[in-house]
């Protein structure tokens, strides 16, 4: 089961050293990590999705909870939290694909970013179902480079 954390931390060196740390050192794969400013420039917000059954989650909030520069740790529940992800996607295209996967990214509300003779770079946000069915898509086309920013998190509430 996949968890999505947020984490609220003093802005300090080597806190993300730490927390990486803590995973690591108990066997917990991070499965997308995010590291972001808030509107406090003494803090910043960490969003981490974990692989593990209920035990591995409270286990990593306990050790979470217990590191000096951690203000605040939340479990989001699924369906109670706004997720979104930023992905860059080079695709291969010729004169007669062109058309058809710009056509798509009108459809996935993607953005064109570079446009280069034999490819496009796309620029597409959303949750991890849109941006997996966007490159399922656009694998047809064949996927020349691709960088994913991990996703980030907010509580509804």
């Amino acid at each position: 089961m996949r968890h999505t954390i947020s984490v609220l931390v003093e802005n300090k060196f080597g806190v993300l050293t730490r927390i990486a740390g803590l995973f690591s050192g108990r066997g917990f794969n991070i499965d997308t990590l995010n590291v972001g400013p808030t509107t406090d420039d003494k803090t910043s917000r960490m969003t981490i999705v974990v692989r593990g059954d209920d035990r591995v989650l409270d286990q990593v909030n306990r050790q979470l909870n217990k590191l000096i520069d951690v203000i605040e740790v939340q479990d989001f529940p699924e369906g109670e939290y706004v997720d979104r992800e930023l992905v860059l996607v080079k695709v291969k295209v010729n004169s007669a694909a062109r058309a058809e996967v710009m056509q798509m990214c009108d459809i996935f509300r993607a953005k064109i970013v570079d446009v280069q003779p034999h490819a496009l770079t796309i620029e597409i946000t959303g949750d991890e179902s849109k941006i997996t069915k966007f490159l399922d898509l656009m694998k047809n086309f064949g996927i020349l480079d691709l960088t994913r920013t991990g996703k980030i998190a907010l509580a509804r509430k």
